[in-house]
């Protein structure tokens, strides 16, 4: 892996100093031999957490480059991640916390959501509020010190396990619908919360539906200012769609690889017309695959500190869409077996954050969520089209007019 890093040579002091770094966390810690909580609190003491994060909040102040070199290196020694254990907190919620967070929430939140002590959740959706967010209708009400919170989120991956949320709620019905949001770290344990399993189509609850009756939240986790919540929001979607597309995977590692696998256990022998086809279809998802990869690479690389820009719709939206298409082609060259689910439709509501099996059928009917979970693949279009692109946007008629006076169904 070190030979795709950035093009800096090894003696650059920075990277002797991470180096060295990961050399002694892994001498003092040794991931089979230390719990993950124990690994991953001396990961983030040392500034390993986030290596272009600030000292002191899980970083050094350094290249986010270098944060890729120290994934691959704890990777490859088998070490516990966060990223994997509290994929909304690390990937969504920190870099959110970063930007925005007054330095009494860095100093509460950051440390336990890297250890996973605490699990976070993000409460942006609602059954009337889906792709376009900022039409959300659960309200925020100022009651002295505290605000009051009712409403409804919906598809909350999590909730049923999470410490906190990230919320976003209607402060000013009597602004345009993106001037009257505000933001909030709301326990999921405080009175008046309720969450309700939504069970998916392969049998699991792993999102949920969220309910806010009169749930008090203090001031003081009011995550930057009153009416300021869709500059937070755009910071959680814009990271959301880097965590979920954008992680720099090891060559032929992932789906492509369950796509290798069953080429060469049930076809690489056959040289009938079907054969050869699949055998074209195999080769052309390995392209993607290793062209997607690249891309992130190059966009790690490239990327400056602080919130990511449109690049990160671009891979999310690649991830997506070559995920269904992977995960189909797995299917089918499992011929009739590709047909049969294996664990019966199971009504399971996941005690963690890791998929009850890696079955081909089952990430088949997974990968259905890709193209909606994080921005819906047309929404990512929209983006491209009009950020990157400069094509012009779709007439938006409320646009300027106050959120209360927009109709609704």
């Amino acid at each position: 892996m070190a030979t795709e890093m950035a093009g800096t040579p090894e003696a650059d002091p920075e990277h002797t100093r991470v180096d060295e770094l990961v050399d002694d966390l892994l001498r003092a810690f040794p991931p089979r031999e230390t719990d993950p909580a124990t690994f991953l609190a001396a990961q983030f003491d040392r500034g390993l957490a986030w290596v272009h994060y600030p000292e002191g909040r899980g970083g050094l102040g350094l290249s986010p480059t270098l944060h890729q070199r120290v994934v691959s290196r704890l990777r490859d020694v088998g070490a516990p991640t966060a990223a994997m254990r509290n994929v909304i907190g690390y990937g969504m919620v920190a870099p959110t916390l970063v930007a925005h967070g007054t330095e009494a929430q860095k100093d509460r939140y950051l440390r336990p959501l890297f250890t996973c002590e605490e699990i976070w959740c993000q409460l942006f959706s609602e059954p009337g509020a889906g792709s376009d967010v900022a039409s959300l209708a659960t309200r925020a009400e100022r009651d002295g010190d505290e605000w009051v919170l009712n409403g409804q989120k919906v598809w909350t991956t999590v909730a049923h396990l999470s410490s906190f949320g990230l919320l976003l709620a209607r402060t000013d019905p009597d602004v345009p619908k993106h001037a009257g949001i505000t933001a909030f770290l709301v326990d999921m344990h405080a009175p008046g919360v309720e969450v309700r399993p939504l069970y998916q189509i392969t049998g699991e609850a792993e999102f949920n539906e969220v309910f806010f009756t009169d749930t008090r939240v203090p001031d003081s986790d009011r995550l930057g200012g009153v009416g300021e919540g869709w500059g937070v929001a755009l910071t959680t979607l814009m990271n959301e769609r880097v965590a979920i597309g954008g992680n720099v995977a090891q060559r032929g590692a992932g789906p492509i690889a369950e796509v290798l696998r069953l080429w060469r256990e049930r076809w690489s022998d056959d040289r009938s017309a079907h054969a050869l086809a699949l055998r074209d279809r195999v080769v052309q998802r390995w392209i993607s695959h290793e062209v997607l990869r690249l891309t992130n690479l190059r966009a790690v690389q490239n990327r400056q500190k602080g919130t990511p820009g449109p690049e990160g719709s671009v891979a999310k939206l690649a991830y997506a869409e070559e995920n269904k298409r992977t995960y189909e082609l797995c299917v089918d060259l499992m011929g009739a077996d590709g047909l049969l689910y294996p664990s019966d439709y199971p009504r399971l509501r996941p005690t963690e954050l890791t998929f009850t099996s890696l079955d081909a059928r089952r990430m088949f009917l997974r990968a259905r969520a890709n193209s909606i979970e994080g921005g819906t693949s047309e929404v990512m279009r929209n983006i491209l089209g009009e950020r990157v692109l400069g094509l012009p946007g779709d007439a938006r008629t409320d646009r300027d007019r106050p959120w209360k006076d927009v109709p609704r169904s």
